[in-house]
């Protein structure tokens, strides 16, 4: 897919960054075609091109159909040959995975994480967990690059995690540090629900569109592509609508505060809802609404209706092409029915016209292909495979 934010890498439009960018968006090319794309000589572009085959990020992939003469090869970007670690961790959940930089998840193992969790256990499981991913995959070789969502904030420069707002003992944790020590290579970091709509912006294939995810496990996220970039905000905690508040309604959420959509309309909200039914964790509220629980189902459907009220707001100002909804709560079909019916009722008409609402087309895999594709961003970066052609050995 065309990356829509492209730069140039810090050897300019000559450099092996900007060769293989190019062959990555507008690819597969031949080599006539790519010398004439860029203007370089025929020798700079052999020199160029032997470079990033000893990086192992372009191959032959195809040849062009003959006019008379021999065949001409054409060469594409090589992204499968790479992969990177990819996580999500939730209040409740946890999920680690080898994907390929093209998106592909190779596997993935899923555990119930227990309540109040904290980093000092789950963090050595996740590690010991990819290890043994790579190495039944034989793919250690092939490393480069982790990829870990979490809900809340982070601290893109320190990768610290700043507020999990259902995750109290992850605050202030050195997250990338963790990874990075353990698996020795660089660290990219995400708010879940930024990453769950980037995984649905990639699956959409339209590199100009607006994506806006909304994950609802324990707590409630929203996360936003515009441009081909999530959108973080000022200080890292745009698309935190789970704390915004609802006019005239007083139950205390975890943050603090009192009234947020959260505390009312959360996976965590249903448990309490629902307690006096016997309902003690997340996957209990699952099975009821999945077995047409008739109390469980209606107090679905109002949370999914409440939630709505807040998601209309929120479409109104970004106007995007696309919502889709994740989580164990919003893959619950009568929850999804009642967000639907109330952001239809209540957006804007014109922000409303033509949007595209539905569930996570990837499903809980989405924050994995999400972190997979942002690693591919930065590990196919120009300036970063400028740097690492610098650092290539002579052959």
């Amino acid at each position: 897919m065309a990356d829509v934010n492209r730069g140039t890498g810090p050897g300019g439009a000559a450099s092996p960054g900007n060769v293989f960018a190019v062959l990555r968006d507008e690819g597969p090319l031949t080599r006539q075609e790519l010398q004439q794309r860029l203007g370089l000589s025929r020798a700079t572009l052999v020199e160029r091109l032997d470079t990033l085959t000893r990086l192992r990020v372009i191959d032959t992939v195809g040849h062009r159909a003959s006019s008379g003469g021999r065949r001409a090869a054409l060469l594409g970007a090589d992204q499968a040959s790479r992969v990177a670690v990819v996580a999500h961790i939730g209040a409740s959940h946890a999920s680690v995975g080898v994907a390929d930089l093209l998106g592909t998840v190779l596997t993935v193992h899923r555990e119930r994480l227990p309540a109040g969790h904290e980093p000092g256990h789950v963090l050595p499981w996740l590690l010991d967990t990819a290890r043994g991913q790579l190495a039944e995959l034989d793919r250690f070789a092939d490393l480069a690059a982790v990829g870990f969502a979490i809900p809340g904030q982070i601290d893109q420069e320190t990768g610290v995690s700043i507020m999990p707002p259902t995750m109290a003992a992850w605050r202030d944790q050195p997250l990338r540090e963790a990874f990075r020590d353990g698996l020795g290579v660089d660290v990219h970091l995400e708010n879940d629900a930024n990453a769950l709509a980037y995984g649905e912006y990639l699956a959409a294939g339209s590199p100009q569109s607006t994506v806006l995810g909304v994950w609802i496990g324990s707590g409630i996220g929203a996360g936003v592509v515009i441009g081909g970039l999530p959108h973080r905000g000022a200080t890292g905690c745009a698309g935190e609508i789970g704390h915004i508040r609802i006019e005239d309604r007083d139950e205390r959420c975890g943050c603090g505060r009192r009234g947020c959509v959260a505390a009312l309309a959360s996976g965590a909200a249903l448990v309490r809802r629902l307690r006096t039914d016997g309902v003690r964790a997340l996957p209990d509220v699952v099975r009821r609404v999945e077995a047409g629980d008739e109390r469980a189902v209606a107090l679905a459907g109002d949370s999914g209706r409440l939630l709505g009220t807040v998601l209309a707001t929120v479409v109104t100002i970004l106007n995007p092409h696309r919502v889709r909804v994740g989580g164990e709560i919003g893959s619950l079909a009568p929850f999804r029915a009642g967000l639907m019916e109330t952001l239809g009722q209540q957006a804007h008409e014109v922000a409303a016209r033509g949007l595209d609402v539905g569930p996570a087309v990837l499903g809980d895999l989405a924050p994995l292909v999400g972190m997979a594709g942002l690693a591919a961003r930065a590990v196919f970066a120009p300036a970063a495979i400028d740097e690492a052609a610098a650092n290539l050995r002579p052959s």
